[in-house]
């Protein structure tokens, strides 16, 4: 809060690393909902689905001590999806219901030489290995949003899907290339798979001919790329320490939800 506050006053750019706003497709889909052409959004679904932490002899990394991360799957994972659900609908998340679950409560201490005798000694996780909320948008959208480390088969799957009056997208990182778009008015038409890789398409213009698939890294590009047009044409980017900020409202929320059992205003 500080450093968002310190920004805005100083007029300091500043800028907050959620790459997947960078991501070709999402960007298309986010002018289709600007555009109108999915009418008047309705529902979303939210997953970011990983597996790495199934196997209960992980050890125990900074990233499952709250005093070095904050929180588990709901701020590694959730904060992406609350970001870039926020961004597609340009709406913010007012109210949220949780329900935070850690699968595996203790897991061996980091860095044991097996066969020692501490090569036993477990620690304790403090930090939740899968999170799911509902959540209330302030334009009247509802919304389900999933994060989870133990959801076996799941690498990096993130997976996006908007509905409107008019029609709805669907998206997946392990297939991040692609864009499905269904609209009404065609009964057998269905959803349609768009593989953005047109110049015409976001960011796809610096970079190779129709079909040749970008991968997750040009995500980054994309971001340095905006940071420097920012700078260079002074003005703020996006998104900034502002957006950063409510994003974390909205995980604190979360929490508190998930220790009141109520709902909870972000």
């Amino acid at each position: 809060a500080q450093a968002a506050a310190t920004a805005r006053l100083g007029g300091v750019l500043s800028m907050v690393g959620f790459n997947y706003r960078r991501v070709p497709a999402l960007e298309l889909a986010r002018q289709l909902i600007a555009e109108g052409r999915l009418g008047e959004i309705r529902h979303v679904r939210a997953q970011y689905l990983q597996d790495w932490l199934v196997d209960p002899s992980f050890p125990l990394t900074w990233r499952l001590r709250s005093e070095e991360a904050g929180s588990g799957a709901l701020g590694d994972l959730g904060a992406h999806i609350v970001d870039l659900t926020s961004h597609l609908l340009a709406d913010k998340v007012t109210s949220v219901s949780s329900l935070l679950k850690t699968f595996v409560e203790h897991r061996p201490l980091s860095g044991n030489a097996a066969g020692s005798r501490q090569g036993s000694a477990t620690g304790a996780v403090t930090v939740d290995d899968a999170s799911l909320f509902l959540a209330r948008f302030g334009g009247g959208a509802i919304a389900s949003f999933e994060a989870s480390r133990m959801a076996a088969g799941s690498k990096n799957a993130m997976r996006i899907e908007v509905n409107g009056t008019a029609g709805s997208v669907r998206f997946d990182l392990e297939r991040l290339n692609e864009l499905k778009l269904f609209e009404r008015g065609d009964d057998t038409a269905g959803f349609r798979t768009i593989l953005v890789t047109q110049a015409s398409h976001p960011w796809m213009s610096a970079w190779w001919p129709p079909g040749h698939i970008i991968g997750w890294e040009h995500t980054f590009v994309h971001q340095a790329r905006d940071l420097l047009a920012a700078i260079g044409e002074d003005r703020d980017a996006s998104p900034d320490f502002r957006d950063g900020l409510y994003t974390q409202r909205v995980l604190a929320a979360v929490e508190t939800a998930h220790a009141s059992r109520r709902w909870e205003r972000v």
